[in-house]
This record gives C-alpha cells, sequence and structure tokens, in this order.
C-alpha cells in the first residue's frame, strides 16, 4: 500500500558550463551528470539547438553542455547560439563560467603534467613548460571574455578543491537548491518477521511501544483503521517518539539533501509491521511534509501479510515465514 504527495513538475533546464582551462569545468559537467543532467562536453556550438532538440523529443528535462576552447573555430558562435536558447519560451538556461589564478592554474597543470589546450610548444616539465602555459591562459581567457561577459554566475576555484567545487554545484543545483525537484523521501513501515528492507537508509524500531495485536477488537484491523490509530497515538511515549525522532529527521533530511541525494528512505519497523510501524509512519510524513516540504511517499510493505486469525496469526510468536531466509543464505 502507497501513498505520496504530489509531484512538482519542473521546467526543462539547460546549464552551460564554459570556463577557462584547468579551473574544474570537467568536475562540474560530471557534477551535473551526478545529479541526473544529461551532459555533452566539448560539442560544436552550432548543433546545440537541434541537439537540444532532440533531447527534449526524447523527453530529457535537464541538459548540461561543456563549451570551451576545444571546440576551436566554434567558439565564435558561442555567444549567438546562447541567445537562441535563452529565447527559447518555457525553459530555463544557466551559464556558468568556471574561473582560477593563473598560479592556480599553473599549479594544476604542473601536477598533472598535461600541456594547456592553445599553448606554444614545450615538453612537459622543461623550464619553458610555465610559459608557454601562460600564454596558453592569456589567450584563452581573450577568446572567452564574451561568454565570461554572458554567464550567470562565476565559480572561482582557487581555494576550492574538487570536492568543494562538487559541492557547491549541488548547491546551486541539486535537490535542495530551490530551482529543482526537492529530495524524495519515502516511509516504509514494515515488520521485523519479515526481514528488514535492504533498501532501506535509516531503521526505526518501535516494537518497545504497546502492541494493539494483543487488544481484543484491535487485532483485525491495521494501524489504518481510526481504533488502533488511537490507541497507538494516545500512549506518552509514542508521543515522545514521534516528537524526538521528527526533530532528529528535520535536521539530517536537508542535510542529506544538501549532498546530493535525491531519494531517501526511512523505514520505521514493528513485529508484524501492522499496526504500530503503519500508524507511526504515516505521522512521521505528515510531520516531515508540514516543516519541510518534502514530497513524502508512505508504503506499507507488510499491512497485509499479516493474517488477522487463523494459524499464524500473532505476530510475536508465529513461526518464520519460509519464503524469508537469513541474509546471505541461499535459496
Amino acid at each position: 500500500m502507497t501513498t505520496r504527495s504530489e509531484p512538482v513538475v519542473s521546467r526543462p533546464e539547460v546549464v552551460v558550463v564554459t570556463g577557462v582551462s584547468g579551473a574544474g569545468k570537467s568536475t562540474v559537467v560530471n557534477a551535473l551528470e551526478d545529479l541526473g543532467y544529461f551532459c555533452v562536453d566539448n560539442v560544436p556550438t552550432p548543433v546545440l539547438p537541434s541537439t537540444l532538440a532532440a533531447l527534449g523529443d526524447a523527453g530529457v528535462r535537464k541538459v548540461g553542455f561543456g563549451i570551451d576552447v576545444r571546440v576551436r573555430g566554434f567558439l565564435k558562435d558561442a555567444t549567438r547560439v546562447l541567445g537562441e536558447l535563452e529565447g527559447i519560451e518555457g525553459r530555463d538556461v544557466t551559464v556558468v563560467f568556471v574561473d582560477a589564478s593563473d598560479e592556480a592554474i599553473l599549479r594544476r597543470f604542473s601536477s598533472t603534467r598535461r600541456p594547456h589546450p592553445l599553448s606554444t610548444s614545450a615538453e612537459p616539465g622543461s623550464e619553458r613548460s610555465a610559459t608557454a602555459v601562460l600564454d596558453g591562459v592569456r589567450i584563452e581567457r581573450e577568446l572567452l571574455t564574451p561568454l565570461r561577459l554572458r554567464s550567470t554566475f562565476v565559480i572561482d576555484t582557487t581555494q576550492l578543491s574538487v570536492h568543494e567545487l562538487r559541492r557547491s554545484v549541488i548547491e546551486r543545483f541539486g535537490p535542495g537548491s530551490g530551482k529543482r525537484l526537492r529530495m524524495h523521501t519515502r516511509l516504509m513501515s514494515f515488520g521485523f518477521k519479515f526481514g528488514t528492507p535492504l533498501d532501506a537508509d535509516l531503521v526505526l524500531d518501535v516494537r518497545f511501544l504497546k502492541n494493539p495485536h494483543f487488544v481484543p477488537g484491535l487485532r483485525e484491523l491495521s494501524g489504518l483503521d481510526a481504533a488502533a490509530k488511537s490507541y497507538v497515538l494516545d500512549a506518552e511515549e509514542s508521543q515522545q517518539f514521534l516528537k524526538l525522532t521528527a526533530e532528529l529527521l528535520e535536521f539530517t533530511l536537508p542535510r542529506f539533501e544538501r549532498e546530493g541525494r535525491s531519494y531517501l528512505t526511512v523505514a520505521v519497523g514493528c513485529t508484524g509491521g501492522r499496526h504500530r510501524s503503519v500508524t507511526l509512519a504515516v505521522e512521521l510524513a505528515e510531520r516531515i511534509r508540514s516543516k519541510l516540504s518534502l514530497e513524502v511517499e508512505v508504503v506499507h510493505r507488510d499491512v497485509d501479510r499479516v493474517k488477522a486469525s487463523g494459524p499464524g496469526a500473532d505476530p510475536d510468536h508465529a513461526p518464520p515465514d519460509k519464503s524469508v531466509l537469513p541474509r546471505g543464505e541461499p535459496r
């Protein structure tokens, strides 16, 4: 059984990444790709509109393009083509320019021992290699000046590590940035007797709470029924659990989102997965939705697996389900 909040439909997005060689453009493109963007690097500018149209026809809504001096003669048309892309109605276009100081770029090229794309001929490590790189950077900055002036924002990576640069991209374009879909959070109720969910990121055990299974008239109900729900929520320990757990999730979920997580599963387990975990998963989901404005899906994995009467009815003492084997044991 699954319930979810209404998803938000986002506008199609195009992110164009450009900048000076050695400043970290590849890191930015890779981070966008990890965030679900369809990225094409070193693409000739004249084919950008047709490429974007083809991707749109295929249902791709998030696209990243890498443009730099490697496109050579096509670079002179870059600003005109970007103007065409920005003129497409209903689409968000962002131009990111990645830059760094000459000293930082020289240090990075020296550590990788790779030549600059526009550097004059010199063997890596030779006395002329440093001058060659700086000559290439000077020429490159001149060629990229129109793109820098047209950029939405500039990322200066002089003092940033690779990890810090990636985090900066995630903060701007990731689930918590405000312009993209938020992190999808799933609250799953389950019964420990059927095994812990393998896809759970956080597991909460509520077997310490009073069990409605042993109350006449509640055994046949589930945690979705009003009487069983009231029995669980009326307990003081249940309210304390909800308060403290909601505070924990309010603290941790935005930080998971900040790290670029697109989805997260929080599993709430009781013995049979029919009463306590079901009620509390629904209640926690409501609190998260109201506090964090996240998309929250509620899944009740085992609510219909426990029999209400007959053999195997008691979730605390019924024989184990033979279809569920211990972890690592072959079938």
